[in-house]
């Protein structure tokens, strides 16, 4: 009997273990505007070229902001064409550190399988727990990026998009990344007003070499 009821607790132990796997999500929340008209129309299957940034102390490099931006560009079927652009992109990432406060949210629990025997018999015993929330010594990253999209000529703005994510997660490279995939969520119609997009971390793409001049 004993042991049909320790094979039912590992089964449940393993159902519980298998729904914390899986990719990390992040949690964007997201702001973006497009053009209408003429505007608009620059946006199909746009060429691009990215407006030179001034590197800023303690954020990403802006060769590795680019290289970010154009991966999430490239699969919304934006062609980096430094030669013979459309339109012109300002690609800018930064990273903030803050301090969780009590009660922010809630940590890892844990998981503890026991048994044993004594005189009067066996037992197992299960537990399910850990500490319910963060405490104040939890630093979060307050992770932000934005695209914004000129048409060459006019110099107006055709899409202007946003996002931001703040979480415990230092891995800034990749979280970054998953903010530009989400920046473009609907590109060239996105959502109106204010909006959450969730997307798995994605791969870091490493930097492409620089268009040839045509």
């Amino acid at each position: 009997m004993w042991i049909a009821r320790l094979a039912a607790v590992l089964f449940a132990a393993l159902g519980l273990a298998g729904c914390a796997s899986g990719p990390r999500i992040v949690a964007a929340e997201v702001r973006a505007n497009a053009a209408q008209g003429s505007g608009a129309a620059l946006l199909q299957a746009v060429h691009y070229r990215f407006d030179p940034q001034p590197p800023m102390a303690g954020q990403p490099a802006p060769a590795q902001v680019e290289a970010l931006a154009q991966a999430a560009l490239a699969r919304v079927g934006a062609v980096r064409d430094d030669a013979d652009a459309r339109v012109s992109v300002q690609a800018n990432a930064s990273v903030a550190t803050a301090w969780a406060r009590s009660w922010a949210e809630p940590s890892n629990a844990s998981i503890a399988l026991g048994f044993g025997g004594g005189w009067r018999g066996g037992g197992v015993g299960f537990g399910f727990g850990g500490p319910l929330w963060w405490d104040d010594s939890v630093p979060v990253y307050i992770s932000e990026v934005s695209l914004v999209m000129r048409d060459v000529h006019s110099g107006q703005i055709v899409y202007d998009t946003r996002a931001r994510h703040d979480g415990t997660w230092s891995n800034t490279p990749a979280v970054l990344s998953a903010l530009f995939v989400a920046a473009l969520q609907g590109y060239p119609a996105p959502p109106i007003g204010p909006h959450r997009v969730d997307v798995p971390l994605v791969p870091v793409p490493e930097a492409p070499p620089a268009p040839a001049v045509r």
